[in-house]
C-alpha cells in the first residue's frame, strides 16, 4: 500500500520555500533601497521641501481667505498635506526603477536567482518606510504651524497606516510608469501631470461644494480624496467608518489593479 503524504509534504514545503525566498529577496532590495537612500540623505530632506512649502503658503498667505465649516482651517489642511506629501512622494518610485531600467540594473536582477516580484516589492516597500519618516517630519511641521490632533492615539496611529497604505498603493501606479517609460526624466514628465489632477481637484485643501458642478462629481469621486477623507476623519474626529473603509478600499483596489500589471510590464522591461 502506497501513500501520497510524503509527496504532499514535499510540495508543501517547496511551495512554502518559494515563497520565502520571494519575501526575503523582496526584503532584501528593500534594504539596498534603504541604503541607497539614507546615503544621500538629501533625498529625504527634499521630498519635505515641497510640502512644506504648500503647509507654509495656505496656512498663511491663503489660509486667511479659506474658510471650512466645522474646521480650523489648519486642522483641514494637514490632512491634506499629509495624503498630498505621500501622493507626490510616490513618483519616486517610477523615477527609480526608471533609472535602474536605464542603467541596466534591471536586467543585472533578472540575471539573478531571484523572484521577479522582488524587484518591484522591494522597491515599494523601502518607499513606504521613506513615507513613514517623511510623515513624521510633516506632522512635526504641522504642529509648528497650530496643527493638533483631535482624536488619540490609536486614531492617530490608523490615520498613519492609511497614510502609508495610500503610498504604497500609489507607489504600484508609478511603478508600472517608470517601467513603461524607462526613463527617469520622461516618467516625471508623464506622472506629475497625473498626480497634479488627483491631489489638487480634491478636498485635499478646499471643500469640493465650491466646485461646478462635473468637477465637484469628480472630486469628490476620485482615491485622493476618499483618502483625505479617511485620514481627517481619523484626526478630527466625526464619523469614521464608511470614511475609513472607503479609503482602505480605494488603496486595495488600486494595489491589486497596478501591481500585476507593473510585474507583467517588469518582465517584459529588460
Amino acid at each position: 500500500m502506497t501513500s501520497t503524504a510524503p509527496a504532499e509534504v514535499t510540495s508543501t514545503l517547496e511551495h512554502r520555500s518559494k515563497l520565502g525566498w520571494a519575501v526575503q529577496d523582496a526584503l532584501t532590495v528593500a534594504q539596498r533601497n534603504l541604503v541607497a537612500l539614507f546615503r544621500v540623505p538629501t533625498t529625504l530632506v527634499f521630498s519635505t521641501v515641497q510640502p512644506v512649502i504648500f503647509v507654509l503658503m495656505f496656512r498663511y498667505v491663503f489660509g486667511g481667505s479659506i474658510t471650512v465649516p466645522g474646521f480650523r482651517y489648519v486642522d483641514y489642511l494637514m490632512a491634506g498635506i499629509f495624503v498630498q506629501t505621500v501622493t507626490f512622494g510616490s513618483i519616486n518610485t517610477g523615477i527609480g526603477l526608471a533609472e535602474d531600467l536605464s542603467k541596466g540594473l534591471i536586467e543585472r536582477f533578472r540575471s539573478l536567482a531571484m523572484a521577479r516580484s522582488a524587484v518591484l516589492a522591494g522597491r515599494t516597500l523601502a518607499d513606504a518606510v521613506r513615507n513613514v519618516i517623511v510623515i513624521v517630519l510633516m506632522v512635526s511641521v504641522g504642529f509648528l504651524v497650530g496643527f493638533r490632533v483631535h482624536t488619540n492615539v490609536a486614531s492617530f496611529l490608523g490615520a498613519v497606516l492609511l497614510m502609508v497604505l495610500f503610498g504604497f498603493a500609489m507607489s504600484w501606479v508609478m511603478a508600472l510608469i517608470g517601467l513603461s517609460t524607462g526613463n527617469a526624466e520622461a516618467a516625471q514628465a508623464a506622472a506629475f501631470p497625473m498626480m497634479a489632477v488627483l491631489v489638487f481637484a480634491s478636498n485635499a485643501f478646499v471643500s469640493t461644494r465650491r466646485m461646478p458642478g462635473p468637477l465637484r462629481a469628480y472630486a469628490e469621486h476620485q482615491p485622493v480624496t476618499a483618502a483625505v477623507d479617511g485620514v481627517r476623519a481619523l484626526l478630527n474626529g466625526g464619523p469614521l467608518a464608511g470614511k475609513v473603509l472607503g479609503s482602505a478600499a480605494w488603496s486595495l483596489a488600486i494595489v491589486a489593479v497596478f501591481a500585476p500589471l507593473a510585474v507583467r510590464r517588469y518582465r517584459r522591461a529588460a
